[in-house]
């Protein structure tokens, strides 16, 4: 099947049914307000209402509705279309209308600067963007540098003078199915890397890829109707999306959640009645923080039917993973391996039956293959450490307008993904760090996601990020970056203190106390650590926080 066609399937088999609920606690009324089978242009209404929801008749008329209005302006299959919105309940049917219109979707980080925009949208050949009021002020500097952005589609109250409404154009397009064929082969979605490194590259998949982690993430975690998704992460990116083709496969409901603190999350599970939570690592830690702390107490929630509980995006560290069973005892634990490149998660798959295993990543997820080799493509023994290669029905095509990269990382139909990892004697995968973030100190070659894992057993430590410094005779030396938790005080004596159980040569040689910057996925932000500490010489550390 195309993706557009589980659409499609679940209109006809459950269009009266709830398909997508948009909660935004911040905005809470008095009154909480829902919409059912709206128009676009009432479901866009100026308030954002504390609830909202569509179903999936609706929610297919809407794809149908902007798929049309793209057609009637003479768009062409394969034009690229980029979608700049922060989660919210026009994103999916916007996605799939470019879909249905045979059109590549472009989806842009909301966290994206002016000159990033201008970036993505120029090595992308964007000639169609759909935004959000969040980003007016960010986009008019940019537009003259944009000759080939033709139409500009507003969604929202207010339209700029360099837009269109989209809400007021599309009520008055066909709701059926567009006449466009689609075929597996056909060029889909570009996303973008998450840029961690500089500029991100543009990553492009084909529909085939898009159909094949539907599949794989459903294989996964088996979702019935009967479940209901609470997915909090940017819909921009891959992971959050490809988990909830999950839904779209089984025609279960998805609550877009838009808001981070623990008092929501667990409101959202209780009032939506959610079953499968995905988690980036830092909400994790803040939710079992506010447990300890008393701040929130899980006595207020309802949270019996919540089965699953699956985190990713960035190795997770074992001792999360004990506090939460800790808390939670009844819920399956997951934690899926992916990147973009790969069409998000799910090519290393960790399993719910295997909590034994916690702290890896798992084996090659459905329909995928995985091996770890040296630098030059040779199997490494079991237990020894090389480069974890992938290989599946989700590699990515290539990256767009970029031939050098693309031959660096694609190499026989296996993506090289640039993670450091070892196989264990029962064939499960361990990340150890990204390839670019090992230290070389005197010749000995430190992972840093391991002395990160050991500093986080630490119960004064909220995050911790660990890179090299320059240093003349060893290279390079091991600096910890420690963001304490609210409340407690810590100094340097007492993390070297800590650290004495590490072997000596794996002990910081730096310890600063400082915020540890991540991106919207959960990241750290390593390039950002190492130009603030290693641009110029050290400013002496804060020793309390």
């Amino acid at each position: 099947m195309i993706i557009t066609e589980y659409l499609e399937q679940n209109a006809r088999l459950y269009g009266g049914e709830t398909s997508l609920v948009e909660l935004n606690p911040s905005e809470e009324r008095d009154e909480a307000v829902t919409w059912r089978d709206f128009s676009l242009i009432e479901l866009a209404n100026p308030g954002t209402p504390y609830r909202r929801e569509i179903t999936w008749r609706q929610f297919d008329k809407n794809a149908n509705r902007f798929a049309n209005l793209l057609l009637s302006r003479g768009v062409k299959k394969g034009t690229k279309v980029s979608i700049l919105l922060m989660n919210c309940l026009e994103w999916l049917p916007a996605y799939f209308g470019i879909l249905k219109a045979g059109c590549i979707a472009v989806p842009l980080n909301f966290r994206y600067s002016s000159e990033e925009i201008r970036y993505c949208l120029t090595l992308a050949d964007v000639e169609v963007l759909v935004f959000g009021p969040e980003f007016v002020d960010r986009l008019e500097p940019v537009l003259p540098d944009l000759p080939d952005l033709g139409m500009k589609f507003f969604i929202g109250s207010d339209t700029p003078d360099f837009a269109e409404s989209y809400n007021q154009l599309v009520t008055y397009c066909s709701f059926e199915t567009p006449p466009v064929r689609l075929t597996p082969v056909d060029h889909a979605a570009i996303y973008f890397s998450s840029g961690t490194t500089g500029f991100p590259k543009a990553i492009l998949h084909c529909h085939r890829a898009l159909t094949a982690a539907c599949l794989t993430e459903h294989a996964h975690h088996g979702q019935t109707r009967d479940d209901v998704f609470l997915c909090i992460p940017p819909l921009y990116h891959t992971g959050a999306k490809m988990h909830w083709f999950g839904s779209l496969v089984s025609g279960s409901k998805a609550v877009l959640l838009r808001g981070v603190k623990p008092e929501w999350i667990l409101r959202a599970v209780t009032e939506e009645k959610c079953t499968i939570v995905w988690l980036l690592v830092p909400w994790a830690q803040d939710l079992l923080d506010a447990i300890d702390s008393g701040r929130v107490n899980l006595n207020q929630y309802y949270l019996d039917q919540w089965r699953l509980m699956h985190i990713g995006a960035q190795p997770v560290p074992p001792s999360l993973i004990h506090r939460w069973k800790a808390v939670f005892p009844h819920h399956a634990y997951d934690t899926n391996y992916g990147l973009s490149e790969s069409i998000g998660p799910g090519c290393v798959h960790l399993g719910v039956d295997h909590i034994d295993k916690v702290g890896a990543i798992g084996k090659p997820g459905y329909q995928w293959k995985a091996r770890i080799v040296d630098e030059s493509g040779q199997d490494v023994a079991r237990g020894e450490v090389g480069e974890l290669i992938v290989r599946g029905p989700g590699v990515m095509l290539c990256y767009y307008k970029n031939p050098v990269e693309t031959q660096e990382v694609l190499k026989n139909g296996w993506l090289y993904t640039g993670d450091m990892a070892r196989e264990d004697e029962d064939g499960f995968y361990y990340l150890v760090d990204r390839k670019k973030d090992v230290i070389i100190s005197g010749g000995e070659n430190l992972y840093p996601v391991q002395i990160e894992d050991f500093l986080r057993k630490n119960n004064k430590i909220k995050d911790v990020a660990v890179i090299g410094l320059p240093e003349e005779r060893l290279g390079e030396i091991t600096a910890a970056i420690i963001e304490v938790k609210g409340g407690m005080t810590c100094t340097e004596d007492e993390i070297t203190a800590f650290c004495q159980e590490l072997p000596r040569y794996k002990r910081p040689r730096k310890i600063i106390f400082d915020k540890v910057p991540r991106n919207p996925t959960g990241k750290i932000e390593k390039p950002v650590l190492r130009e603030k500490y290693c641009g110029s010489r050290l400013v002496e550390a804060q020793t309390t926080r």
